[in-house]
């Protein structure tokens, strides 16, 4: 039993990254972090204050295939029971449309997706 969070180093990144780690102490399992070669000193930081809490975090790079194909990959390991996505805050018009690699895992992951945002006053 695992669960996957994408993670990118902004509030909302860091806002799904707080919600694996609660799901992850509440069902005592332990977190796959996933997120762009770039973004690994960010996502090593704030992976070792998630391990703080007790959760055993493993942290990957996405692959040449990007974000969305990584995490959707991952969804369908077995034992992997939740995907954990931050969704930044839309315009009307934007709010027609998902992010790309936030609709295309919600359409394509196996497993159950949580898409959370940040607090308001998280944003900025």
């Amino acid at each position: 039993m695992s669960i996957v969070v994408g993670y990118w180093p902004t509030a909302e990144g860091r806002a799904a990254l707080r919600h694996g780690v609660d799901e992850a102490l509440h069902h005592q399992t332990d977190l796959l972090v996933i997120s762009d070669p770039g973004d690994a000193p960010a996502r090593d930081q704030d992976a070792k204050a998630a391990e703080a809490s007790g959760v055993t975090v493993t942290t990957r790079n996405a692959s040449d295939a990007g974000m969305a194909a990584e995490l959707i990959d991952a969804s369908y390991v077995e034992g992997m029971t939740l995907l954990v996505l931050g969704l930044r805050r839309r315009s009307p018009v934007g709010k027609l449309l998902l992010g790309s690699i936030s609709q295309q895992v919600l359409l394509d992951a196996q497993c159950p997706v949580v898409a959370v945002k940040p607090h308001v006053s998280a944003v900025g």
